[in-house]
């Protein structure tokens, strides 16, 4: 429970020159004196060198540095997975995106990972979910006050005229959001927006959330890397392009064609960017049972694929944009999926073949290379790291990224309750009014749902569960 007393190593485990140990609870001041032992703990938010001893023998352990942090001061048990960074969201010094950052943060492997993780663990996707809160709020408050006050037998018709023709109080300086900070119960008659502007500004959030949800999964990309996949006619160099890429032989080579049967995956780094490649089976019409599944594992990832590397054999298709395109066609890619053509074999042209800038008919780009010589990989790999950027983007550029399929899970929700809605202004009963007011609510629980401020207990272990120990 949140009483007790936790510790945990917090650095890697393994050997190592410098372990860190975290504690945390009622008990850890007790427990880092009995281990610090005499001169005694330094001043609190101190560092200082200390003999650690055993509690038991005052045998001397180890040299190392201590501090602590004042608190509440009998027992200590291991912490959970997360479970720090579980208090720390229990006590609101993170929402649930910041931890989600803290982990991703934890499990980056990329350059593009760590910015995008340090961004989020930084509150800015936060941040600007409880700036879209706020203004629902808002305008929840101004419907709600033209409802309350409406049947209002108390109020002059004048004054809810005056509301409905745009008026506004002296405190009230905008139309629209940014007229006075109040909540849903403060908003009096006088300042109580028109209705079809509170409509107006529902109808501008609902564009600039569905904008935002239009980013092409750029952040789940970026964070669980961009699956991208190998493919093309038996023996055109797909396994040794897979082993020219992770520079080692993972898969196995052979001039026999339908060798590769099972989808064999490597993580890559690219320019920063993740990448997982998938070495697939040559795809043709195979009759033998053990290739007809590898190419229908084959086929099957290949409909999965953020991005598709088709590799061809240079010898045996001509340059040309319709040619190309005829045999990129032929491998029936996933429509509007990216694709990288790949001339293989290009030590074989004797210095014929395509233009660096050359593309297929279908305006994907084409470049040579050379598994054997390896003559091409430099273009290869800045070709690939381009294509990675236009997918994964800029992580420090522009809105932040929706990280997870739950947050754009939410943000739809959100939308969609936004959109249902309607336009108030159109609307005189009520009923009604009450019934767009409900939409209101909805949406702003989606926005809730996202920082953990609504129904957050429902998937907390599902987030901490993955932490590390010290964390």
């Amino acid at each position: 429970g949140p009483g007790d007393t936790i510790f945990a190593l917090s650095s890697a485990p393994g050997r190592c020159g410098v372990a860190v140990i975290r504690a945390s609870g009622p008990g850890s001041l007790g427990a880092l004196r009995s281990l610090a032992g005499p001169p005694g703990l330094p001043p609190p938010r101190v560092l200082a060198l200390r003999s650690i001893r055993d509690p038991r023998t005052a045998e001397p352990l180890d040299r190392g540095l201590v501090v602590w942090f004042p608190g509440r001061c009998p027992g200590l048990r291991p912490a959970e997975p997360g479970e720090f960074s579980l208090r720390a969201f229990r006590r609101g010094k993170l929402d649930l995106t910041a931890a989600e950052g803290l982990r991703d943060l934890i499990g980056a492997e990329t350059e593009a990972q760590r910015r995008q993780a340090l961004r989020q663990m930084g509150g800015e996707l936060g941040q600007l979910c409880r700036a879209w809160s706020r203004a629902l709020t808002q305008a929840l408050a101004h419907m709600e006050a033209y409802i309350d006050f409406s049947e209002d037998d108390n109020v002059e018709e004048d004054v809810l005229s005056r509301g409905e023709g745009g008026g506004t109080c002296g405190t009230c300086v905008s139309p629209v959001w940014h007229l006075c900070h109040l909540s849903v119960t403060s908003v009096s008659p006088l300042c109580s927006l028109p209705l079809p502007a509170v409509a107006g500004a529902v109808r501008a959030l609902e564009r600039e959330i569905r904008a935002h949800l239009r980013d092409g999964r750029r952040g789940e990309l970026l964070r669980a890397g961009v699956r991208a996949v190998i493919a093309g006619p038996p023996n055109a160099g797909k396994s040794s392009l897979l082993n020219l890429l992770c520079r080692r032989p993972a898969a196995i080579v052979s001039p026999l064609a339908g060798t590769t049967r099972d989808v064999l995956e490597v993580p890559l780094d690219i320019g920063g960017f993740p990448l997982l490649l998938s070495d697939t089976a040559g795809l043709r019409a195979a009759t033998e049972p053990l290739e007809r599944e590898g190419v229908a594992r084959a086929r099957d990832r290949l409909c999965q694929a953020d991005l598709v590397l088709a590799v061809l054999d240079a010898t045996s298709v001509s340059p040309t944009p319709g040619a190309l395109g005829a045999a990129l066609a032929a491998l029936e890619p996933p429509p509007d999926t990216p694709c990288v053509l790949v001339l293989n074999k290009a030590d074989l042209l004797g210095g014929q073949g395509v233009s660096p800038s050359a593309t297929c008919a279908q305006g994907h780009p084409v470049t040579l290379l050379s598994c054997r010589t390896g003559e091409g990989l430099e273009a290869l790999l800045e070709l690939l790291a381009q294509q990675l950027a236009q997918l994964c983007g800029d992580p420090l550029l522009g809105s932040p990224s929706l990280t997870q399929s739950r947050h754009s899970r939410h943000l739809r929700a959100c939308a969609e309750a936004l959109a249902r809605f309607g336009d108030v202004g159109d609307i005189g009963d009520s009923g009604d009014l009450a019934v767009a007011a409900e939409q209101l609510r909805v949406a702003r629980r989606e926005l809730g749902r996202i920082t953990g401020q609504v129904g957050a207990n429902e998937i907390l272990d599902v987030i901490f569960r993955d932490f590390c120990v010290g964390k």
